[in-house]
């Protein structure tokens, strides 16, 4: 293998590919890159055997090759080259070495063969869903913050998807809080998909958009409980799917409300995070006393507290339809759920204290948000 590439080319490859390296792994090869020339380009890939992560950049390539490079010691030394140079790459089969020179640096770094390198699915792009980049971003910031980071439960670390039509539905759910999100699909698929996508797959898949105009295709290959999402004409996630039966979610989204309460977002995000730096130190919890307005306008009294450190309060104004309710919530989970709601205003939909609420973004009917309250 013989080829030339842009230096920052070549480390934004290896910086993305060596996101699905895990530090945890015993087998050697699992610590390299995978690098390979595919016509005019090199393909940069990496594993952790359940998520892998493969960048295609531009390349002059003079002589067809493979081989696996130890991901930190290249990275390092790419990262410590000039930005604006070139970097030759030359795999000396016989010593089993990647020689790589740049100006006046070089180096010679030992490798291992790329057969060893464990087999990525290739599956036909063509037959996959495609959906907008830009709806994928905004799933992966409304919904996979609410999956679970407990192993306790594998499905819950995961982000449910539905396919029908021209619709998918992403719900999240860490037993505590759920986010369900629809977004729109460009190519409506008569067959209806249902699977549990990992919500560190997902979280990779965002990190992988740069440009929203673009489309991320998501494909099942045939027999390998996986899927792989094609990001734009570069970045490749494959990733396992999670295994199991994803709890009925629907059945405890809310079909009414006895107070409804419309707050501005930002508004309501400043005042749980003020009361966060009390509550942190004590039970978690923000309280929240809403009021309606009667012939004035209503507001929200939010307070946090501990016994500890002292307590906050702040009056917010809103307009409360209903009846005056007191309610406490995990207050984590309120300030992330508001952080993920782009609408300049936000809906809070409660029946009493020990019931669920429900946040929806005003003008935005595709998104909602549930938490379960705390007690007071």
């Amino acid at each position: 293998m013989k080829a030339l590439v842009k230096r920052d080319d070549l480390s934004y490859g290896l910086r993305t590919a060596s996101r699905a390296i895990s530090s945890r792994t015993t087998l050697p090869v699992l610590h390299n890159v995978l690098i390979a020339t595919d016509e005019r380009r090199l393909r940069i890939s990496a594993t952790d055997l359940e998520l892998a992560i493969t960048v295609w950049v531009d390349a002059n390539v003079h002589s067809e090759g493979a081989t696996t490079v130890p991901a930190r010691i290249f990275s390092d030394f790419i990262g410590s080259l000039h930005a604006d140079g070139e970097v030759k790459l030359t795999y000396d089969d016989s010593a089993q070495s990647l020689h790589v020179s740049s100006g006046s640096s070089h180096a010679t770094i030992k490798c291992i063969e790329a057969d060893e390198f464990p087999p990525l699915p290739a599956p036909e792009i063509s037959e996959g869903v495609r959906i907008p980049a830009s709806e994928i971003k905004r799933m992966v910031r409304q919904v996979v913050f609410a999956a679970s980071a407990d192993d306790a439960r594998p499905v819950l670390t995961g982000v449910f998807v539905k396919v029908e039509g021209d619709e998918m539905t992403a719900a999240a759910s860490d037993g505590f809080r759920l986010s369900v999100q629809k977004v729109a699909v460009e190519n409506p698929n008569e067959a209806s998909l249902k699977l549990i996508v990992p919500a560190r797959a997902w979280s990779e898949v965002g990190r992988a958009i740069h440009d929203e105009n673009q489309s991320v295709v998501m494909v099942l290959p045939s027999g390998r409980n996986q899927v792989v999402f094609r990001v734009g004409d570069n970045v490749e996630v494959v990733s396992q799917l999670i295994e199991g039966e994803y709890p009925p979610y629907e059945q405890i989204i809310p079909r009414d409300y006895r107070t409804r309460t419309v707050v501005a977002t930002s508004r309501l995000l400043a005042a749980c995070k003020q009361a966060e730096i009390f509550a942190r130190e004590g039970s978690q919890s923000v309280r929240l006393e809403i009021v309606p307005g009667n012939d004035a306008p209503g507001e929200i009294l939010v307070s946090g507290s501990s016994k500890e450190t002292g307590a906050s309060e702040d009056r917010v104004p809103a307009a409360v339809e209903g009846e005056p309710l007191i309610i406490a919530f995990n207050v984590r989970y309120l300030r992330e759920a508001l952080e993920a709601i782009p609408t300049p205003e936000v809906a809070l939909e409660t029946i009493q204290p020990r019931s669920p609420a429900l946040l929806r973004p005003v003008g935005d009917d595709t998104f909602l948000h549930i938490i379960m309250p705390m007690h007071l």
